[in-house]
Formats: C-alpha cells, structure tokens, sequence
C-alpha cells in the first residue's frame, strides 16, 4: 500500500512506495480525489478516473472507502480491486478496456467481498465524454447493495416457500434452502440440527443435513458435526435450541462452549450465524423441531442479511415439520391395527394389490397364508375380552418375529390374520418356504398364553395360495388361501393347507353368491323403471342440534314386496356395471329437486350433499350435466357438495382430479368421504381441490376411549385447520363422542346422537329454518 496523503507526493507527482510517475492528466484529479468532498459521502457515491494508455487510476476519498482501499492513485485496475470477487473481476476489466473504442460508456455491476461487512454489490458508470478526452475517462461509483439484498430477500423467501410447501421430505427441502442462503448471501457452511429419531436416551439435536461450497475443503468440520449429539443448553446449537434466541459467533476458535472449535480453524471457518427453527401457534404453543447454522470463512458483521431472513425461515420449516409430522401420524395410524400394531386390513390390501402388479411385470411368484385361530371365543367367554386381546396381541408379536424380512404380517378382523410371504433373496423354493413359515405359525399359535396365571391354548386353521397358480389378483388369491382354510376347519383344525383341485369344491358356495349378485343386478334395473328407489336426508349440524347447516342425501330402495333394502347391499353390486351411473344421475336430479323444495320452505342456506361413484366423478360431462340440473331447479352451485372416496381419487386420480377442479371453478363444494380410511397419498391430498372432510365412522367408533381414534380425529382435525377445509364427523352417536369433538375444534357434527336419516316431508316438519 502507498500513503495517499496530500503531503506524502512529491512536487513532480512520483508515488513515493511504487516509483511510478503518476501520468500528467492525473495529476489535477488526483489531488481533488485526495481532498473531502462531503456532497459525495451525502449522496452516497464515489468517483474515478482512468487513463488509457497507461492502466492508471485515481479514487476519490467516497469511492476508496466503498472498495475497502485508500484513496488516491493506483497504477493499474488490480491494486485498486483487490476485494472485487475474482469471478466479476474480467468483466469489470473487459468494461474499462472497451470504453477505449469509440468511446462507449460504461456501466458495469460488480460484487466486492471484505472480511467485516461481507458481500457488497456496486455500478461503475461513466460520465459522458467530452470531446478531445477520449484517453482519460471518469465516471462514478454508485452501491447497490441494499436493492440487492431487498431482491435477494424476496427471491430466498418465495424459492424457500416453494420448496417448503411442495416437499413430500423435510430432508430434501432443507438441504435446498441451506444451499440457497450459502449461495446468495456468501456463506461457505450451513446445516439443519433436528431431533433425533432415538428417544431412548434425552431428547437431542443431531446434524441431519447439511451444504457447503465445494470451492472449500470444508469436509473435516461436516464430519465432526455429524457425530456431534446436542441436547439442550449444550454447545451453541443446544443453547440456541433451548432459549429461543439467535446466536452470533464472531470467533470460532475462541468462542467458549463451541464444541468443533479445533475442525472449525482446520477448515478455515472464523465466524457464524445460529438460530432456532421454531413456530408458535395461534395458540401460543411453542413448536421447535431443530436448530439452523451458517458459518463463514470471514469474520462477518452482525449486519449481514441472513438475521433478517433468519426468522422467517425458521417458522418456514418449523411449520413444515409440523405439518409432515401430522401426515405421518395420520398415515401411519391409519395403516396400523390399534390392539396388535400389524398392518391393518386396508393397508394389508393395499400391500397386495402392490406385490401383484410387481411381481405380474417381473415374472415372480409370492404366497399368502390366510390364518384363523381356533377356539378364539371359548377364550373370551372364559376369561373376558381383555383376556382375548392379550392372545390376540401376543399371537401377532409371534408373527412379526416368525416373517422373513421383506414380508408382511397383517391382521384382517377379528381373530383373522395373514402373512404376505415374499421370497426375496432366499434359495429355498417358495413351497418350502410357505410349509415352514405355515408350520411356524401353528406353533406359534398352539404355544400358550399367560393371563392373569391362567394358560390359555389356541390353534390355527392356515390355508395357503400362490401367485399366480392360484391368482393373479388379491381378491383370487383371498379367494384360494380362504378356501384352502376352510377346508381345514372342516377337516379338524390344527393343520395347514394348499390350495388345490381338492380344494375347489369350496368355491361352490362363492358361484352361488355370483348368480345371487346377478339376480339383484336384474331387480335393480326394474326398480330404476318401476322408481322404487327414495332419498333420506341426514342432518349435519353445526355446534348444536339446532343450527342445520345440511343433509346428505341416502338412497333407499323397497321391493315390491314393501323390504326396504340396505344400500350397502345393493350399491356394491350396481358399481360392478353400468347402473350405477344411471342410478347416480337419479339421485343427483331427486336431490336437487328436494332442495329446492327446502329452500323454498325457508332453509335458503341449507346444502346437500350427493354421494358419487367412480364412473360418475371420471366423466368430462359431469360439470356442463350439472350446471344443467342445477339451473333447472335454480339451485346456485355453492350449495351443492358432492362427496367422493379416497379409494376412488386414488385409483384414477388422472381422469378424477381433472374433472374436480373443473367443478371448483364452478362453485360445487366437494367433500373426501371416509377419510382415513383409504391410502390417499396426503403430500397429493394438499393439491387436491377439495373444500371438506369427512371422518370416517370407523374412527369416530372408538371415542373417547381407544388412544389411537383419539390421536387420528385430533390429528385429522388439525390437518383441515391447517389446510383451510371443513371438517365434517360422521357416525357420532354418543354424548362422549360428540363431546371429545366439539372440545378438539369439530364442529360439524353428522350421526344418529343428533338425528337419523329421515324423509323429506320430517325433515322439514322437524326443524324450524329460523334456528
């Protein structure tokens, strides 16, 4: 460096530490440049000069403080840009250089990185040319730093929502945003600390994912993070964790209580940012899952951007935590059995349905055991039904001990379980596998159960199906391994069973049901000629019995003979053919007709709700035919709500989900029936167009009482709160039922506690439309 005082120069203009002469048409500038000049610091900006020929430059007293540099002259443009990044650094000299042709102006961006304030963004601009001075050029130097960062602010906090909100995985989303901060606000280091998934020891923060800029050896100090464990008030991490509050490190190596001291000063880290992932709800529950840290190679100032984004991304991610932490409780209560934490029968289902269409493409063959214990009620009549649940608890814990890895144990209802037998990467024959792990199982079950001192023995009936000699689909294979089974119940118990020719009489019973179902199939369509079907409307209240806020409308159907026949007879059969679309546009005109008749009779807010089937909800149509019939009865769109399954969006979600959208934007509400139930993809549920829910009654059923109901319905509740949709119980038929709802927030209310499904002429006679 040189002293760029006035009095330091010579008389003949000579830089006194370099002994270059400073070129004549400098010389004036030069000692402008050195003098203050208080208009600039006011207006913030700095000024130049550069001769041509020779490479010099001047900086006024402004502009050397912006560069970090003094003031005066420099014999050529890198003694001057020393703290420009190297990456700007050829443009800005391309810049310069090209001004010397023809006289074009300049305006160039450049970034400047210094060990105090970080990362500084500046505009040379060149001030027009006057003529005859094409070989000195001069110009000003303007900061731009905080439009950057104001811009770099809104993109970091718009790409850190987007990747937060669509992310199925936390890990990933995070991994993306701690990039994101590095790269844009010059940080070399950052990393996620969450809880660690082990909850046998204290709670602890671990490093879970992390980033840094490959331009660095930074890998000593990742290492040591990972195996660092921090528990609260531990370390910076744990401190920040457990207070709350963001945390500056100015020195690394000299911070007391900063535990990767020594890898940090390796790696070649000075200084860091630490702040807590934390969100606070409405309630002013404190949610903090983890802890998020920057560190830089430079001893950055504490005015750097990142404090002023800091809180909003951790209430970001604290946020998403949460909300992935919902949907995994959801899913998986709603895939395990409560009583034996198996899989439970819709998950087991799915599980085969899945191993079917795999091994269908690669050719593979698997094997179902279907198992049902033998005097399993003798048990409960001796020793109660708790009695029953510790063999039932205990049979599946066998089990799950007993299943090679890669298969899968689930509990199909009451005393009924299966195994998904999956070969894998064993060498034994698949039929030496299924008679081993069957044998098993009849070990397992004859071994006896303890209660209260009490032996209770067991055995099990097996029967056995193989994909695909005996089907290629769930409900064939179900079939076989059912009908193998019963054919050791008839035989004696105790024993297992292939399915076989021998085996095949046992489907006599399943041809007769066939013809049965096409009998009823015949008797369906003459009852769409003869209109025997009818509607029942069920209220859904919100907050008391007294305030309707709809009904859903139920079909029925009476025979000629005056039996009204359930639908969850005949529905089953009309889905398995074309009636079912015939009999759902029925309903769907009955239903508006109906409520039009409703609010002409004084429930002019009253809505309805329509059940719909697959082939209805994946027709293109389905919106122009029902702004038809809605026009006919002059029924407004908002008070209609048709209702579909999670198992029908899930299985054609590509025609499905079209046509959804396509009735949003007509103003038709459209419910989830059954949620919960079903096997819906949740980080798919977010996007999908729907504005309710609807509990299942199978959830509800175990209210108050059964902890795992408890934690699906509040969980359930939360999820719609979060997601802006209605949330709807239905099956309430208890006070302690619809007392644990309203205390956990639901308010819509459906079930027989409040009313059953009535007709139309006591519907309207029984509430009063002002209430």
């Amino acid at each position: 460096m040189h002293d760029s005082s006035p009095s330091a120069l010579s008389s003949d203009f000579v830089d006194s530490s370099q002994n270059y002469p400073v070129t004549p048409l400098l010389q004036p500038v030069l000692v402008q440049a050195l003098a203050t000049d208080f208009s600039e610091q006011a207006a913030s900006f700095g000024r130049w000069w550069f001769h041509v020929d020779s490479g010099q430059l001047v900086l006024s007293a402004n502009a050397a403080i912006m560069l970090g540099v003094e003031a005066g002259w420099y014999p050529a443009l890198e003694s001057c840009f020393v703290h420009v990044l190297s990456d700007d650094l050829p443009l800005l000299r391309a810049a310069l250089q090209a001004a010397t042709t023809g006289g074009q102006s300049i305006e160039n961006e450049f970034r400047v990185i210094r060990k105090i304030d970080g990362m500084r963004w500046f505009r040379l601009l060149s001030s027009p040319q006057l003529s005859g001075q094409q070989i000195l050029r001069s110009g000003l130097l303007m900061e731009m730093t905080a439009s950057r960062h104001a811009a770099i602010r809104e993109r970091l906090s718009f790409e850190t929502t987007q990747f937060l909100l669509s992310t199925d995985t936390l890990g990933t989303a995070v991994t993306k945003v701690i990039k994101l901060v590095c790269e844009n606000l010059g940080w070399e280091w950052g990393a996620y600390w969450g809880l660690e998934s082990d909850q046998a020891q204290s709670a602890a923060l671990i490093c879970k994912n992390y980033w840094h800029d490959p331009a660095y050896p930074l890998d000593a100090f990742t290492e040591e993070s990972c195996r660092e464990r921090m528990e609260a008030g531990v370390g910076a991490i744990g401190k920040v964790w457990q207070n709350g509050e963001a945390s500056w490190i100015e020195n690394m190596e000299a911070t007391p209580g900063f535990l990767r001291s020594k890898d940090a000063a390796k790696s070649g880290l000075q200084s860091g940012y630490v702040f807590p992932v934390v969100y606070v709800t409405e309630g002013g529950q404190r949610h903090s899952p983890g802890v998020l840290e920057f560190y830089s190679k430079l001893a950055r100032q504490r005015e750097a951007q990142l404090p002023f984004l800091s809180a909003t991304i951790g209430v970001l991610i604290a946020q998403t935590a949460q909300r992935l932490e919902q949907e995994e409780t959801i899913r998986h209560l709603a895939q395990i059995d409560g009583l034996t934490e198996l899989a439970n029968r819709t998950y087991f289902y799915r599980l085969l349905d899945n191993t079917c269409e795999e091994s269908t493409v690669a050719g593979k063959s698997f094997g179902l055991i279907f198992i049902d214990l033998d005097r399993f009620k003798p048990v409960n009549d001796a020793f109660g039904h708790e009695a029953g649940n510790v063999v039932l608890h205990e049979f599946a814990q066998r089990l799950q001990a007993l299943v090679p890895a890669g298969s899968y144990v689930g509990r199909l209802g009451g005393d009924e379980f299966a195994i998904l037998l999956i070969p894998g990467l064993s060498t034994l024959p698949l039929g030496d596998m299924l008679s081993t792990v069957a044998g098993d199982v009849l070990t397992a079950a004859r071994t006896p159960f303890k209660f209260d001192g009490n032996d209770m023995t067991v055995s099990a009936s097996v029967g056995i199906s193989v994909f695909p000699d005996n089907g290629v689909s769930s409900p064939e294979l179900l079939r076989s391994a059912d009908a193998a089974m019963y054919r050791i119940k008839k035989s004696g118990r105790n024993a297992l069973s292939f399915f076989s020719n021998s085996t095949s009489h046992t489907l006599a019973a399943q041809q007769s049901d066939v013809a049965q179902r096409m009998t009823m199939e015949a008797e369906l369509r003459q009852a769409l000629v003869d209109n025997a079907f009818f509607l029942e409307y069920q209220p859904i209240f919100q907050g008391d019995e007294h305030h309707m806020q709809s009904v859903e409308a139920l079909i029925r159907w009476r025979r000629a003979s005056g039996e009204v026949v359930r639908p969850d007879i005949f529905i089953p059969i009309a889905e398995q053919s074309a009636l079912i679309v015939n009999i759902g546009r029925w309903v769907l005109r009955q239903a508006c007709h109906d409520l039009a008749h409703l609010h002409r009779a004084g429930f002019s807010d009253l809505q309805m709700h329509v059940n719909m089937a697959a082939p209805e909800f994946t027709s293109t149509d389905l919106p122009d035919e029902l702004s038809v019939v809605l026009d006919e009865f002059g029924i407004a769109t908002h008070h209609l709500c048709l209702e579909l399954t999670e198992g029908m969006l899930m299985h054609q979600p590509d025609k499905v989900i079209p046509v959804m959208r396509a009735l949003r934007e007509l103003g038709v509400g459209i419910s989830l029936d059954d949620f919960g139930v079903g096997y819906s993809s949740l980080a798919r549920l977010k996007r999908l167009p729907i504005s309710s829910i609807k509990i299942d009654r199978s959830f509800v059923h175990g209210l108050p009482d059964l902890t795992e109901d408890r934690a699906i319905v509040r969980a359930m509740i939360e999820l719609g709160r979060h997601m802006n949709l209605s949330v709807i119980a239905e099956g309430v038929e208890t006070e302690e039922q619809l007392t644990f709802l309203r205390q956990h927030g639901c308010s819509l209310i459906q079930g027989f506690i409040l009313s059953r499904p009535v007709p139309l002429d006591v519907l309207i006679a029984s509430y009063n439309p002002l209430e």
